[in-house]
């Protein structure tokens, strides 16, 4: 577990921003994949997964080299000029690029300037079905994104293993149900601008939301901006900042785990920033096979404690959200 510093350490008085209050950093804690004591892990993760909904893991096995590659594309593919991104736009199949202000993920959003959508670009790579730069300019990007997807699609797989046995379930449980038969699973290349037109002054990167579906795992390139807020139904909302930490990967908990267990576990609201500095990062979107049905799990509910929501198959839930978010 890493140390905060003294400062850090020492309480930070909230800073009261019309609803939303700023909170200094979140401490959230590291779960190593490589330890040999598995149930200590499992505790661990749901630990995070009750009290933050967020976590990081370490000794992930992504190698260094390969996450410094995907940046390498992700940075000579945004500066292109717009017309050379567009002609990959983004489809139904949502595969490919999506220009800034496309995306608006808070409908509640506050923001009312002239594009009113979220500031960032993006580009969406697939298990297939994907549309690729030219290999003339972009020689090494297919076989580079197609061995992150397949990296941390493993790694992925190695957090749900331990998030079934910390709810005293198989290790291969989401295996044997079928939710990571085929599963849905993403990612997601990601810029943020570093200065901001004057009509964009208090627009978000990506404003407030929680996401779709089981867990997303997350690496930036130490830039500022990701923020949580671990209460959702609190006014005003306390929002903190996520430290970047070298070599870990941050975890998140999405809407379809926290239906499976009935709100146990948090699918957490967040968001990123504009700091004032370009920022790149990188997720993986990991959720159930389209065709299953997400219910509360037994261990989750009883007659005090109901299930609060009705079973659902994972593709309509996705599709029902998508479809709201994009413009």
């Amino acid at each position: 577990m890493r140390r905060r510093s003294d400062q850090q350490q020492q309480q930070q008085l909230p800073i009261t921003l019309g609803r939303r209050e700023m909170a200094g950093s979140v401490d959230l804690p590291v779960v190593d994949l490589a330890s040999p004591d598995v149930r200590a892990a499992a505790d661990a993760v749901r630990k995070a997964c009750v009290e933050h909904g967020f976590f990081y893991v370490s000794n992930h096995g992504v190698d260094g080299a390969l996450l410094e590659a995907v940046f390498a594309e992700s940075r000579r593919f945004f500066p292109q000029a717009m017309d050379g991104k567009m002609a990959l736009r983004r489809g139904s199949n949502h595969r490919g690029y999506t220009p800034p202000y496309a995306e608006k993920l808070d409908a509640a959003s506050e923001f009312t300037g002239s594009a009113a959508g979220d500031l960032k670009e993006s580009f969406y790579i697939g298990p297939d079905l994907n549309r690729w730069p030219s290999e003339e300019l972009f020689p090494s990007w297919k076989d580079t994104m197609e061995l992150y997807h397949s990296t941390t699609l493993a790694v992925g797989e190695r957090i749900l293993s331990l998030i079934a046995l910390s709810l005293d379930l198989d290790a291969e449980f989401f295996h044997k149900i079928g939710a990571l038969n085929c599963p849905s699973a993403f990612v997601r290349l990601l810029h943020y601008p570093g200065e901001v037109n004057e009509s964009d002054r208090g627009n978000y990167g990506a404003s407030a939301h929680s996401d779709y579906g089981m867990i997303t795992l997350l690496a930036t390139d130490g830039t500022p901006g990701l923020q949580i807020c671990r209460e959702k139904d609190r006014h005003p909302q306390v929002w903190e900042d996520v430290p970047h930490i070298d070599g870990t990967l941050i975890v998140n908990i999405g809407d379809l785990l926290e239906r499976w267990t009935n709100c146990l576990f948090r699918s957490t609201l967040h968001q990123v920033v504009a700091v004032g500095k370009e920022r790149y990062s990188v997720a993986l979107f990991l959720d159930p096979n389209p065709d299953i049905v997400v219910r509360c799990f037994e261990s989750c509910c009883n007659e005090a404690n109901p299930p609060r929501f009705p079973p659902i198959k994972s593709g309509d839930y996705l599709k029902e959200r998508l479809s709201a978010t994009y413009k």
